[in-house]
């Protein structure tokens, strides 16, 4: 039994959530619109402001789907609603990042700067020339692109160098030492 997939997600005002005979689900709300298909053996159904998904066999793979779909369609929902966002954070001396239209120059202490584009549903904004903010509607959007960036110049464990994620961890390792 799944517990996600049995959680029903509630809509809030303001959004509303068509389900096609087809599987099609369209979330439209005051951020955007978001389109998805559930797979075939899952099915969605609107009752009183929630959306409630069922699966038709028993199986495994099937039962992955059933709550792989609903927190789908619940990141869809929340995603119109509220939005995502994903900060990183440079450390380094001379490391910057500055917003150039829709690209994101980024100097990371190559003998180049970096020009990253931005995709077109996603707002990039850098403060302190060290923060980076990425904001949008779809989740796994938001994520790849802070993934993408931060795969530049991933934070070094020796003097904690890079590009990281607010409040990410980097494990520091003892240098070399002289006998």
């Amino acid at each position: 039994m799944s517990r996600v997939g049995n959680k029903a997600v509630e809509i809030p005002d303001k959004v509303k959530v068509n389900i096609g005979n087809d599987g099609a689900v369209a979330v439209e709300g005051p951020k955007g619109k978001l389109n998805w298909t559930l797979p075939r053996s899952i099915k969605a159904s609107v009752k009183d402001n929630n959306v409630s998904l069922v699966r038709d066999a028993e199986t495994r793979s099937v039962k992955a789907l059933h709550g792989l779909s609903r927190s789908l369609v619940h990141n869809m929902v929340q995603g119109v609603s509220q939005g995502f966002t994903k900060d990183l954070i440079i450390e380094g001396v001379g490391f910057k990042a500055a917003v150039q239209g829709q690209t994101l120059n980024l100097s990371l202490g190559f003998s180049h700067p970096i020009l990253f584009p931005i995709p077109k549903d996603i707002k990039v904004t850098a403060a302190e020339n060290t923060k980076i903010s990425i904001a949008g509607i779809d989740k796994k959007v938001v994520g790849q692109v802070a993934a993408d960036i931060r795969r530049y110049y991933p934070p070094e464990p020796y003097k904690g160098k890079g590009v990281r994620y607010a409040g990410e961890q980097v494990r520091r390792k003892e240098g070399k030492t002289v006998q």
